[in-house]
């Protein structure tokens, strides 16, 4: 006979999974409106196919959580979403927000797997992981056919393997800056277009905001962008490097809301986080000392921001209570 084992989850469980549900949730929303909306033979294929992969997510997280007598989060629901509104992006759009966001899945994922330990929780992440692979190569195969892959910029072959002689290869600031080297440009060309897709969302957003608040919110978002591309754009023109096409004109001329303020305002505080989380990497992948003060200065900038936003859900009782320790002190009456 086996032995039943009553495995209780962990915090890193608990709180990767009620994270997941909350953006799964969010995800249903917006690529259900998406589909509504596609015109693209091609394109539409690829939506509905994440569309099912966070509807699957949101139904393993619920059996998981239902098991344990967990509470499941409310999230986003259909209340959150207008299909009736007119577009407010293009089909080329669907797929550079995909793209995005598929990217953001993948590395959530290969965090979070290394610290699950229930072996169920253990494949569901790993089923995570493979699908939103999957998921990034049918948008990139798409964007592919379509001419509108924004590849990395490409840099000579060198001649023979050489060593770095001086210390000035750290330096930065003073004198004649060395050229970026490839993990650099990889990371600058990465947040340069993270940028540039967060900037049109918002821009967006922006435009069918109901509340005055978060209308100006968005606006802000929208120049916090403009600035960090700036920042970005003016490393890779120092190296005569290509720049990332933009999409601002992917964006309609709609006022009509797809989606609820909190809906979008809780959205674009997840992009500012993992704006803060991609910087982190850049600060630990460049050697110039500029460019991880570069780095430090707009991750501070966007966890500011991030942080205003979490205000705003606040002050409007949006803002969902995550799973957290238990206070002790309230427990024993002091």
């Amino acid at each position: 006979m086996e032995t039943a084992h009553n495995i209780r989850l962990t915090t890193a469980e608990v709180g990767n999974l009620w994270n997941q549900y909350m953006n799964d949730s969010l995800a249903v929303c917006v690529l259900t409106y998406f589909v509504n909306k596609v015109e693209d033979t091609e394109v539409r294929p690829v939506i509905e196919y994440a569309l099912s992969l966070s509807e699957k997510h949101l139904q393993k997280i619920k059996e998981i959580l239902t098991n344990e007598n967990y509470p499941i989060p409310q999230g986003f629901t259909d209340e959150d979403v207008n299909l009736d509104a007119p577009r407010l992006y293009s089909d080329t759009y669907f797929l550079i927000y995909l793209q995005n966001m598929s990217r953001i899945g993948l590395i959530a994922y290969s965090l979070a797997l290394p610290v699950m330990v229930r072996s169920d929780v253990r494949d569901f992440y790993n089923e995570c992981l493979s699908s939103s692979a999957e998921l990034s190569n049918k948008v990139t195969k798409v964007l592919l056919s379509k001419g509108i892959f924004t590849r990395p910029p490409y840099i000579s072959i060198p001649e023979k393997v050489d060593f770095v002689k001086k210390q000035s290869f750290l330096t930065g600031w003073l004198g004649n800056r060395r050229p970026l080297e490839a993990m650099e440009i990889t990371q600058l060309f990465l947040c340069l277009l993270t940028n540039v897709f967060g900037k049109v969302l918002i821009m967006g957003y922006s435009q069918v905001a109901k509340s005055q608040a978060v209308r100006e919110y968005m606006v802000r978002g929208k120049n916090i962008a403009d600035k960090h591309i700036d920042v970005f754009t003016s490393l890779f023109r120092e190296n005569d490097l290509s720049l990332p096409q933009t999409w601002d004109s992917e964006v309609m001329d709609s006022t009509v809301a797809p989606f609820s303020d909190k809906l979008m305002l809780y959205h674009t505080r997840v992009l500012s986080m993992a704006g803060v989380g991609n910087y982190g990497t850049g600060i630990a992948t460049a050697m110039r000392h500029d460019i991880s003060a570069h780095y430090t200065r707009l991750a501070a900038e966007f966890a500011q921001y991030g942080e205003d936003g979490i205000n705003i859900l606040i002050e409007n009782g949006w803002m969902e209570e995550p799973p957290h320790a238990v206070n002790r002190t309230t427990l024993a009456h002091v």
